[in-house]
């Protein structure tokens, strides 16, 4: 078994999860990212190894449950560990420039937002921790949001206030809380688990009117997959600042 270091990064094949894997791989970080199109998943592994970085893909879509079984066997096999997972696969189905919509959003949109962004991510995290139990120093970063702060949209004047997406923000709040139950259950073990925002990025869900650029949007999964032992676990954060829950 391969004792380099391994990740898996769900979502993997464009936007922030292919740089946060080209950051990555640059660290010396053996890549596999997971993509629900084979071809895509194939091409983000040839831009990733033009650009010096040792990947793999495997084909993975986070609400199919068979893929959780094939991929536990995909790094058990190949590597008998799992050092870093980061559950950077991620939908919005709200409009987030129409408003507050809360009381007519459609119980199917909540429900396969929630799909996505929070049960798949609980689900395929409970499949691979038995891996990252055996590596020295295991890392999951769930990809959130600030938009998953409820202190932040309690808050007039902060500056989500106005930014009302019920499904999406949910779901986000929802994998923060997840955040903090699995880090207060592996305290007693080398896993550090945190919630990352990135920031609003230039990608599809992020459209070219955001600020930031995908390298930066990258950099906060980056330090937290890479945490040193006294690093933080439990905690919400963007690049190096604590967010408030």
């Amino acid at each position: 078994m391969a004792s380099e270091q391994v990740a898996f990064i769900t979502g993997g094949n464009k936007g922030i999860g292919l740089e946060t894997a080209r950051q990555l791989g640059k660290q010396g970080i053996k890549v596999v990212i997971g993509s629900r199109d084979k071809e895509r998943g194939a091409a983000a592994v040839q831009k990733l190894k033009s650009d010096g970085v040792d990947a793999a893909f495997i084909k993975f879509d986070v609400t199919d449950a068979a893929d959780y079984q094939a991929a536990y066997d995909y790094f058990d096999n190949h590597y008998g560990k799992l050092d870093i997972l980061i559950n950077n696969a991620g939908i919005s189905l709200d409009d987030f420039m129409g408003g507050n919509k809360t009381s007519s959003t459609a119980a199917d949109s909540l429900r396969k937002t929630f799909d996505t962004n929070f049960f798949a991510v609980v689900a395929i995290t409970q499949a691979l921790l038995p891996l990252l139990r055996k590596a020295p120093a295991g890392r999951i970063v769930n990809l959130s949001s600030i938009l998953g702060s409820n202190t932040l949209h309690a808050t007039p004047g902060s500056p989500i206030y106005e930014a009302k997406a019920f499904g999406y923000d949910a779901s986000k709040a929802a994998l923060n809380s997840f955040t903090i139950h699995l880090a207060h259950e592996l305290k007693g073990t080398k896993i550090k688990v945190n919630s990352a925002h990135p920031g609003w990025v230039k990608t599809d869900m992020g459209t070219d009117a955001a600020p930031m650029e995908l390298p930066d949007g990258a950099r906060t999964s980056v330090r937290l997959a890479t945490l040193p032992d006294d690093g933080p676990t439990g905690g919400y954060f963007h690049m190096n600042d604590a967010l408030p829950w």
